[in-house]
């Protein structure tokens, strides 16, 4: 029975590589010039630590920047409010790995709703989809590209 994988990742990798190209940048724009600005990468986070509340902006600017020209999905980032004290401000920036429940839960209402001949299951952080055609299940993956889900949403271990 043909089947596939919907999962929500994006490649570390890549996001490292980006970071690193952000952090070169900020080092030498002249708006930071003699500014304790960088990004740190641990943990799935991206930390953005910087003086003031604007330059945390142009710092998320950047990096979207070159996330982009790296081939990250930008719905990977999970944007946290920014934290200013008198002398440095700082922001953290979740990076979205896998598919939580709740999401996983609307793909599946969604997929029933358009009355597809097709069944979801949910299998820890990634979702499921068989059916017997495989007409079915291309028509399945096409109603989950054309919605939002934000997340990076990728379809793979298509069988036949």
């Amino acid at each position: 029975m043909p089947s596939f994988d919907v999962t929500a990742e994006c490649d570390l990798q890549e996001v490292r590589n980006a970071v690193d190209q952000a952090n070169r940048e900020i080092g030498t724009r002249f708006d930071f010039k003699g500014v304790d600005a960088r990004f740190e990468l641990a943990d799935g986070m991206v930390r953005m630590h910087a003086e003031q509340e604007f330059q945390l902006q142009q710092m998320l600017d950047i990096l979207r920047q070159k996330l982009v020209k790296r081939g990250v999905d930008l719905a990977a980032l999970d944007v946290g409010e920014p934290i200013t004290t008198l002398n440095a401000a700082r922001q953290e920036i979740g990076l979205k790995q896998g598919i939580d429940a709740d999401s996983a839960k609307r793909m599946i209402k969604a997929i029933k709703g358009a009355k597809l001949k097709v069944q979801a299951q949910i299998q820890g952080d990634q979702l499921r989809v068989t059916g017997k055609k495989r007409d079915d299940l291309q028509q399945a993956i096409s109603l989950l590209k054309s919605e939002n889900w934000q997340l990076p949403l990728a379809f793979n271990n298509f069988r036949d």
